[in-house]
C-alpha cells in the first residue's frame, strides 16, 4: 500500500523538478507515495498557508524535502520541517538539482535545510534525518535512480521517527 507523504520544496525554484519526483510511478499507476497538492494554496495568506500545510501534514505518515539550489533558505519549507518534526512525522531529503527544469536546466546544490535546524539536546537535525543524492549522470538516471529507492527510504524514514 502507498504512504502518504508530503512534498516539501522551495515552489518558485523547483516546481518542475518536484513535480518530476511526485509523479513517480504514474505512467505505470502503480505510485510508491501519494503526495500533497501544494498548488491549491500557494497565493494564499500566511494564516491560510499555516492551516493548509497543517492539515496535510495531519494525513501524511512522512515528510519528503526536494533540495534544491535554495530549498534551505525557503520561509515554507522551514515551517514544514519544524511542523514535521513536532509531529513525529517521518522525514528525508532527497537533493533534486540534478534534474532539468522546464527549460531542460539543472542546477546546482544548494545547502541541506537539516543542517540549520537543531534538535533538542543541540544536535543538528542531520545528523538523524538523511538526505539522499540520487547517483546519475543524466537527469533520466537520476530519475530513474529515486524511482528506484524512494519507497524504501520513506520506510526507513518512518522507522526511524524520533
Amino acid at each position: 500500500m502507498a504512504r502518504r507523504v508530503f512534498y516539501s520544496f522551495d515552489y518558485q525554484n523547483d516546481c518542475w523538478r518536484a513535480a518530476m519526483v511526485r509523479n513517480i510511478g504514474a505512467i505505470h499507476r502503480r505510485r510508491p507515495v501519494n503526495d500533497n497538492h501544494w498548488e491549491q494554496v500557494n497565493r494564499g495568506e500566511d494564516d491560510a498557508i499555516k492551516r493548509w500545510i497543517d492539515a496535510q501534514l495531519r494525513h501524511r505518515s512522512c515528510t519528503i524535502v526536494l533540495i534544491g539550489a535554495k530549498t534551505a533558505s525557503c520561509r515554507w519549507v522551514r515551517y514544514e520541517i519544524q511542523r514535521s518534526m513536532e509531529s513525529r512525522k517521518g522525514l528525508l531529503g532527497i537533493r533534486i538539482h540534478q534534474l532539468m527544469d522546464q527549460n531542460q536546466q539543472t542546477s546546482i546544490a544548494g545547502p541541506n535545510p537539516f543542517e540549520s535546524i537543531m534538535l533538542p539536546g543541540g544536535q543538528k537535525l542531520s545528523s538523524v534525518a538523511p538526505t539522499y543524492e540520487p547517483l546519475g549522470v543524466s537527469s533520466a538516471d537520476v530519475y530513474s535512480y529515486i524511482s528506484q529507492h524512494l519507497e524504501g527510504w520513506v520506510e526507513s524514514a518512518i522507522a526511524a521517527r524520533y
